[in-house]
Order: structure tokens, then sequence, then C-alpha cells
């Protein structure tokens, strides 16, 4: 039986191993504002701080992944005086790269399991994640341009390490909307899935992912979530840390000693 814990605008299930985070704004089509922004980092908080939970999926409730940032928020902030503006606005960014980087930063694997249109910041939370699933009629499109806006999620840091400079620069300087089978072709998101099955997949994948070491995983992800940023020497030296801290944990020893007595058989 999940552990099912619902916010106004999160809803966050624990089954076992796995913890499915799912914004719950479908009348809006999980468009967040504030309060969203505010739940879901909580709800990152409880899964990170949970060692019972080893991986994550991220998805939307109702038809929807995502569709960005709440526009009636935007249409408020026009009355706003622009030194104001300016301020509230650097304040909103901020709370906002928190939960960007709570997500991204997570030692737990992450999966976004892509339920349907994933538009502008939602975009964004998708490509944060470790790895991305889609329905077949999920869609994908950076279109903060088409707002007078550039893409504040992380996209500007995430896209291009996923598709290459120049397929990011098309997609985020034209705001187009790409669907899943693009999105697959050009290495956007890894696998795509009919919907029925969708969350099932997710979470099959993300027990798959995280079935191993806990502590292993988590200080290889670190590792890996800075190596385009880092020299070759940086990445070894992390490693060496890495490794020495695997050497004494419980599950490297219980893993020889348990190769060591299959060997002997």
């Amino acid at each position: 039986m999940a552990n099912v814990q619902t916010s106004s605008t999160v809803e966050t299930a624990i089954d076992g191993p796995i913890a499915v985070v799912a914004l719950n704004r479908p009348e809006v089509r999980n468009a967040v504002n504030e309060t969203l922004r505010a739940e879901f980092i909580a709800a990152l908080a409880r899964v990170a701080g949970d060692d019972a939970v080893r991986g994550v999926v991220i998805t939307g409730n109702g038809p929807a992944f995502c569709a960005g940032g709440d526009i009636a928020a935007m249409q408020q902030n026009l009355n706003a005086a622009p030194g104001e503006l300016a301020f509230n606005g650097w304040r909103r960014q901020r709370r906002l790269h928190e939960a960007v980087g709570a997500l991204h930063r997570l030692t737990k694997p992450t999966i976004a399991a892509v339920n349907g249109p994933a538009i502008g910041l939602g975009c964004d939370l998708a490509l944060c994640c470790d790895l991305i699933i889609a329905a077949e009629h999920a869609s994908f499109a950076m279109s903060f341009i088409l707002r007078g806006l550039v893409p504040d999620g992380g996209g500007l840091y995430f896209l291009p390490r996923r598709i290459g400079l120049a397929r990011a620069k098309e997609l985020i300087f034209t705001g187009r909307r790409v669907d899943a089978q693009e999105a697959l072709a050009m290495g956007m998101v890894d696998r795509v899935t009919n919907s029925a099955t969708l969350l099932a997949e997710a979470r099959a994948w993300a027990a798959e992912l995280s079935g191993g070491s806990t502590a292993a995983l988590a200080l290889a992800k670190e590792i890996l979530n800075k190596t385009f940023e880092l020299s070759d020497e940086d990445v070894f030296a992390l490693g060496r840390q890495a490794q020495a801290v695997c050497y004494t944990t419980d599950e490297h020893r219980e893993a020889v000693k348990a190769f060591l007595a299959k060997a002997q058989r």
C-alpha cells in the first residue's frame, strides 16, 4: 500500500523504494505558481531525507506534465513598478532555482515520466531529471522566447548537454513544439511508451537504476553532474575520493564477501 501525502498542489506517493512526486494543479495543466514551487521543494526534501526511498519519479496529474509558469501570476506582475518587479522577480528566481537545484542534486536516481505537454518551465523540470520517459502523445517546447523570456528553470544548462549546442539553440530561439518521437530521435528523451503503462514503466526503471549501492550511486551521480565542467584530472581526483568512501561502506564489504562465497562454491 502506497503512503500518499497530498498538499494543495503536489502529491507524493511512496510505495516501497520508489517515490512518485506528481504536480497537482490539473485544472491549469500543472502551471507553476508560488505555492506549487514551495510544496515541490518540501516534497523533494521529504524524499531526499527518507532512506527507504531509493528512486524518484516526477510526473503531472491530469492530461499535462507541466504547462510552465503560471500566466496569471505573470499578468499580476505587469502592474508592479519596474524596480519592484525586478527585485521581486529576482527573489522568485532564487526560489525557483532552489527547487531546480534540489531536483538536480538529489542523490537518488530521478526519472521524469512526461504524461503530456511539458512546456517552458515544465520542459526545464523534465530536463533536470537524470532520465526522461515520455508518453507517445507527450510534447516539449522551450516556449520562453514566445513570452519575451529566456529559459529560467535550468534549460540553458541541461538542454545543450542532452542534444548539443546547435540543436538547443534552434529549440530555444524558435520555441517550437517537439513531439515525443522527435524528442527521442534527438536525444531529448530516453524512452517513449504508451500512456497506459507510463507510470508503471517509470517506477520499474527507477527501481532498476536504484538497486545498487546507495553510497556508490550518490557519489557517482554527484561527479557525473559536474563532468562537463571539469578537467580529466579533476574527475579522477573526485573519483579517488569517492572510491575511498565506498571502500568503507557495508554495501561494498557485503558485496565482496558475497562474490567470494559464490566463487568458492
